[in-house]
């Protein structure tokens, strides 16, 4: 026995507690079992045995130490003689706390001892009030993560900490978490060692010793108690239910989603049939039967692959039970038609054309789970999944376009479990739970099935606050335009104009200098030596054109200041053709898309090979709509706003700055904003601060919608069901490339009537045109969602009115606008300041409920003209502050003055280079505004000194004006000349 329990210590020190106590240790040709844990079901005899053999200890005061017998632990717990946990407790009547337990641990436990090093699984530091737990001792670095409930209960919305009870507000642990049967559970199915490999994409490597280096991860509360609880509701209620998880960023929700997957691929109903709902029981389940068939993963997340193959395989040590789709549509197809695969990780678009492939799915059982829920939930795709595995077929009553409408909606043997931190109303409706509460107006409300909120996150300290320090800038000009000055005003669309004149302004060389000039200094002063000099920035910006144009802006002011230590890069998708030279994203970083994270990620500083590798180090990263949602880099502290903001979009883009790191403070992270009103992004995040809520959406809305289009009187019913007839029939599996072609021309041709009768309508009235495409469009969005949601009932009418409008609506989209031409536009003055620095931090307000849905939007805006002019006086009114007429005419003054300079003209005319114009022009600017000193000294002094950035704009701004004076004149008789020549030779050739 002896020379067994020595090979047990041999295979623990090698493989790691956790791996033997699930899979046993072989022994000359025999497998010895060292635990057994409980069966995903009972129906063998004697099922339970060797489960309820297991013998579960708890000692007190353990003497553990060779080193120092006399030292004691408060708890031991020990399975079948396996040492598995520590526990220190305190108790505050004695004047201890759980802090004490900390520092205990960090510095009167050493890390060498045995029972740490290579024995027990995790620790716990206990007082009456909070528990905090740690799976690896190092000593005074020991980090401790907290292990407690919620303010208000676990899954609700809360703050840290416990909720004040009977008793001991930590009882939870020795009445839920310690108790036999879950504590078997936790090492059973939740604890595994982390790869963090595999977030990199690399391959599973495992080697001697590896459990003892790699992190192990014991679930947080809110995940143990979030996969319990939805595996329990659906182990006694079968499927057919939706369930909304709203988890925080910082939640831990791969491993989360990795759990519960794991879980629900081998989930069974109770044994005693007593525990089946009424509902379950209705739908054919029995004691110990399977509850779902398969579970489907949607996500875009590729690094959850490679996670959930290897946690899973942790715990049943079988390959091939979790399948990543990473082909095309007919891998899924054989995936979800074979056996062999019980977890299946896809991305939803893929069941578009799964369907044309396998058939014959819809008598098995589905767990869905949905990563980021809160995008892509309604539509087509999401409709493809429903028809590809639902059972829910209508009646044999019903006609096609009845039973394709019930495909739409919820089916009974579909779960959804959807995770998301940021739901929208439209999620809510789907996957949320109908609460008992009322709101104020005493009408039911949706909320999530479990939630972990952002508040709770960010106390516990899982992520970092964004809005704490919070700094705005304004954004103030003149503009000048060549149109007006040449008395050439015209009419054009307000809206369309105000944009133009906007990204000009943006786009303008003055502007873009200035902005990459406080980016960079502001870097360098407040950011660049946060974590130790690991500090990094993301730049946001709103087009790929301004992606380009201030990543060189930024360039070249780092060029200009000869510093090294600001690398930058920049991220946007495609092709941006900018003065007919083509940009990427590839052409511009010298490396492919692929390599930019990991090249972001580079920090010299961490690198012992970084003499001889010689690698770039980047610390800026400016983007354009990309990386702004899933990019997950906890080097990233700060970020530079100059893109307008709101709802979901500011909390998930800000939010790529709450990444913990053990090097990073709450007082590294910051936001300068050159875009956004501070509390417009605080109102923003204050909807998911703790949980948002949901009112029922009102399926009626369709009729009203229906209604709407049906009035124009341009779509006749006969039409509509011939079309959606005909495009039901083509929906089959196995469908030939000329049947889909012939089809389409079918498709074409049941809708010209009603085209033409619309291109009517339009040379008549296109007012009452774009009425009729906004109304179509409003409809179609309306059903894509309503017809997915509770309380909507399979309507013929609607269903083929959607399908025919689908197709329609495509075919008289208007025309994308040229956009509005303003003409030559000039900054006449421009000035940056910081308008505030601020804590914007939340406060606890309790659920907010979300804006209900509306269908609004679609169809060609109206537009409103007025003159160029009047927009102009406009926006000049409203950013030209503190700029004012004085300035303008002193500054005019000195332009005209060195404009007719004879020695600056020459140079003028002599250079088609500007910036060699430039280096004459500049010095006798110079000369000019000292002599003009007395005319206007508050300039002068900003001029000289007092503001720099003053000096580089009105330098440049006087420079290009200055040069169109000179060259402008010449222009004109050079242009006159030619067309001089012209007429003549046109005379002479008649």
């Amino acid at each position: 026995m002896r020379e067994f329990a020595k090979h047990v210590a041999r295979e623990i020190d090698d493989r790691g507690a956790l791996d033997v106590l699930r899979h046993g240790v072989k022994d000359k040709a025999v497998t010895i079992r060292l635990a057994y844990f409980r069966p995903s079901h009972t129906l063998a005899k004697d099922a339970l045995k060797h489960y309820d053999q297991n013998r579960l200890a708890v000692t007190r005061q353990l003497r553990y130490s060779v080193k120092d017998p006399l030292k004691e632990l408060d708890l031991a717990f020990f399975l079948n003689g396996v040492p598995v946990a520590t526990a220190e407790l305190k108790n505050k009547a004695t004047e201890t706390s759980v802090e004490d337990a900390k520092a205990q641990y960090r510095e009167k436990r050493d890390p060498k001892d045995l029972i740490f090093a290579r024995r027990t699984l995790v620790h716990f530091a206990v007082d009456q009030d909070l528990a905090f737990i740690t799976t690896r001792l190092t000593g005074p670095t020991t980090r401790f993560l907290p292990f407690n409930i919620g303010s208000r209960g676990p899954g609700e919305y809360s703050g840290a900490g416990n909720p004040a009870g009977d008793g001991y507000r930590t009882a939870y642990l020795w009445e839920q978490v310690w108790e036999r049967h879950a504590w078997l559970d936790v090492i059973h199915r939740f604890l595994h060692v982390e790869d963090e490999g595999l977030k990199k994409g690399r391959a599973p490597v495992a080697k001697r010793g590896d459990a003892h280096r790699k992190p192990l991860i014991f679930p947080r509360f809110h995940q143990w108690h979030a996969v319990r609880k939805l595996t329990d509701h659906a182990a006694r209620y079968g499927s057919g239910d939706n369930y909304l998880i709203e988890h925080s960023a910082g939640s831990g929700k791969s491993n989360s989603i990795a759990w519960l997957a794991h879980r629900l691929s081998s989930l069974h109903t109770p044994e005693d049939m007593r525990e089946l709902s009424a509902e379950a029981l209705a739908k054919g389940l029995g004691p110990n039967q399977p509850v779902f068939d398969k579970v489907i993963v949607i996500t875009d997340r590729r690094v959850l692959d490679n996670q959930l193959k290897d946690t899973i395989y942790q715990f049943d040590h079988v390959a091939g039970v979790v399948e990543r789709i990473d082909e095309d549509s007919t891998q899924l197809a054989r995936a979800l038609a074979g056996q062999t695969a019980r977890i299946i990780i896809t991305t939803q678009q893929k069941f578009l054309f799964a369907r044309e492939k396998v058939s014959g799915l819809n008598d098995r059982r589905y767990a869905v789970i949905v990563d980021e829920a809160h995008s892509s939930q309604s539509g087509d795709a999401a409709d493809a999944v429903r028809k590809l595995l639902g059972s829910r077929k209508g009646s044999d009553d019903d006609s096609l376009l009845t039973a394709a409408a019930s495909e739409r909606g919820q089916h009974p043997n579909l779960s959804y479990f959807a995770f998301t931190a940021t739901p929208k109303s439209k999620t809510l409706n789907l996957f949320g739970l109908l609460s008992d509460e009322r709101d104020e107006e005493d009408i039911p409300k949706y909320k999530p099935f479990h939630t972990y909120s952002m508040r709770q996150a960010i106390e516990e300290g899982f992520i970092l606050d964004v809005l704490r320090n919070y700094s705005t800038y304004d954004f103030y000009f003149r503009l000048r335009s060549a149109i007006i000055e040449a008395e050439e005003d015209r009419d054009v669309d307000a809206r369309g104009a105000k944009a133009e004149l906007m990204r000009a302004v943006k786009l303008n060389p003055a502007a873009l200098g200035q902005q990459a000039k406080i980016i960079i200094d502001h870097f360098r002063e407040h950011v660049m030596a946060g974590m130790g000099g690991r500090a990094k920035a993301m730049v946001v910006v709103d087009s790929r054109r301004r992606a380009v144009e201030l990543y060189q802006a930024i360039r070249s002011y780092i060029d200009k200041r000869e510093l090294t230590d600001c690398g930058t890069l920049v991220a946007f998708s495609g092709m941006v053709e900018i003065d007919k030279t083509e940009f990427s994203e590839t052409k511009l970083n010298g490396f492919s898309e692929a390599q930019l994270p990991a090249r972001f990620a580079y920090v010299k500083a961490d690198d012992p090979h970084a003499v001889t590798r010689d690698q770039d180090e980047y610390r800026i990263l400016v983007v354009a709509d990309k990386y702004q949602t899933g990019f997950d880099q906890p080097l990233l502290c700060a970020m530079y706003l100059d893109k307008k903001l709101d709802g979901i979009a500011a909390v998930q883009t800000l939010s790529r700055l709450n990444r913990i790191h053990p090097l990073k403070r709450q007082e590294d992270v910051r936001i300068l904003d050159f875009a956004n009103e501070a509390d417009e992004i605080q109102a923003a995040f204050q909807k998911y601060f703790e949980e948002a809520n949901a009112q029922p959406a009102d399926p009626n809305l369709l009729n009203t919608k229906a209604r709407q289009v049906k009035g124009y009187q341009l779509l006749v019913d006969v039409e509509i069901i011939a079309f959606a007839e005909a495009e039901i029939g083509t929906e089959r599996p196995g469908m030939t490339r000329s049947e889909v072609e012939n089809a389409h021309r079918l498709f074409y041709s049941l809708t010209t009537p009603a085209r033409d009768r619309f291109a009517q309508l339009e040379a008549q009235d296109d007012e009452a045109a774009n009425g009729f495409r906004k109304a179509l469009d409003q409809y179609v969005r309306a059903y894509s969602y309503l017809s997915q949601v509770a309380g909507y009932y399979p309507d013929e009418d609607l269903e083929a009115l959607y399908r025919y409008g689908r197709f329609l609506a495509r075919l008289i989209k208007s025309e994308a606008s040229a956009g509005v031409d303003v003409g030559a536009v000039d900054l006449t003055h421009l000035r940056f300041v910081k308008s505030a620095d601020r804590d914007v931090s939340l406060v606890p307000r309790g659920p907010q409920m979300l804006p209900g849905f509306s269908a609004e939007g679609g169809g060609k805006r109206e537009e409103e003209e007025v003159p160029l002019s009047q927009v102009i006086e406009e926006i000049n009114g409203r950013y030209g502050w503190d700029l004012n007429t004085g300035d303008r005419i002193w500054a005019g003054q000195v332009i005209v003055e060195l404009a007719e300079d004879p020695v600056i003209q020459r140079a003028g005319l002599a250079n088609d280079d500007i910036d060699k114009f430039g280096q004459v022009f500049d010095k006798h600017l110079r000369r000019v505004v000292g002599e003009r000193a007395e005319a206007n000294d508050t300039l002068v002094k900003r001029f000289f000194g007092e503001d720099p950035e003053f000096k580089e704009v009105f330098s440049h701004v006087a420079r290009m004006q200055a040069y169109e004076l000179i060259r402008r004149p010449a222009r004109r008789e050079a242009e006159r000349r030619l067309r001089k020549k012209s007429g003549n030779t046109g005379s002479e050739s008649q």
